[in-house]
């Protein structure tokens, strides 16, 4: 374990502050967890990046197709090519 010398603006102390004591967590506790879950977000964020942009969008389909025919459930449905054209966070 390592120690670490960090300066916070007094409002930003107080905050963590009321909130580790309503956790009821030591403050140290309370800021190494909050920066662990910052961490977590921006790898998995990452690595979801990278293995998107390995995806073959062909053989996805053609594991989808043999999916017997339904209707999906909400949210499940798939985008149509155009939906996929005009939103830029989706790549082929």
């Amino acid at each position: 374990m390592s120690t670490l010398s960090l300066r916070l603006p007094n409002s930003i102390h107080r905050h963590i502050k009321q909130i580790a004591t309503q956790e009821g967590v030591s403050i140290n506790q309370f800021i190494s967890t909050a920066v662990s879950e910052k961490i977590s977000a921006l790898t998995t964020e990452n690595y979801l990046e990278q293995r998107a942009k390995k995806a073959d969008r062909a053989a996805f389909r053609g594991i989808l197709d043999k999916v017997p025919d339904r209707t999906p459930l909400p949210g499940d449905e798939i985008m149509s090519e155009t939906s996929v054209e005009a939103d830029p966070r989706i790549s082929e």
